[in-house]
């Protein structure tokens, strides 16, 4: 049987198995390869920045120390760190009320780990208007629309990693288009390409 896994994919497990022996520099280089869309994810659902710093580094403490749970067999590394990031994402918006965020902090955004999605921060008023729109939505649909398009999962992975069938997770994605539609219908005008594109 040919062996279809990438030079990528092939390097990642060298560095899983170096890092489950405790090999610093393959936790670093870990690290590194995930921190941004882990971030990204984060932010996205929970629009705070402070609390996306702290589930990164909840996400990277935990995985890190039990990498002898992953089994690749069952998933993808991505989907399994995935899962863990989402989890902590849970928690920490059951554990609190999310603070209110201005339209003025969305544009003094201070340096993160990883920069919005390109296609969101565009354009100044772009990026006011769907972040604003997106904390709008409730957490669920939230989640589906940072999976599918900030990250672009596929609804296999989405479902894996939301812990729903694989059906439910199109249902949310199709479910968050229409209620940002509805919210945006109004600013059609200035929707970045891409953000809500049809499935």
């Amino acid at each position: 049987m040919k062996n279809s896994a990438t030079p990528n994919d092939n390097q990642l497990t060298e560095l899983l198995s170096q890092a489950k022996s405790g090999d610093q520099p393959s936790c670093e280089a870990i690290y590194h390869r995930f921190v941004q869309p882990i971030y990204r994810l984060a932010y996205g659902v929970l629009l705070d920045i402070q609390d996306a710093e702290e589930v990164v580094q909840d996400t990277f403490a935990y995985a890190l120390r039990n990498l002898n749970r992953f089994d690749p067999e069952k998933s993808a590394f991505r989907t399994w760190l995935y899962t863990i990031a989402m989890c902590r994402c849970r928690n920490k918006r059951r554990r609190k009320w999310l603070p209110t965020i201005t339209l003025a902090d969305i544009a003094e955004l201070p340096a993160s780990p990883e920069p919005l999605p390109e296609a969101i921060v565009e354009a100044h008023n772009t990026r006011e208007v769907i972040w604003t729109a997106l904390r709008k939505l409730s957490p669920k649909l939230r989640e589906a629309i940072v999976l599918r398009y900030f990250d672009g999962l596929s609804y296999r992975e989405m479902a894996e990693v939301l812990n729903c069938p694989h059906k439910t997770a199109e249902s949310r994605v199709r479910l968050a288009h229409e209620a940002l539609y509805s919210i945006l219908a109004s600013q059609h005008d200035i929707l970045p390409e891409g953000v809500l594109g049809h499935e």
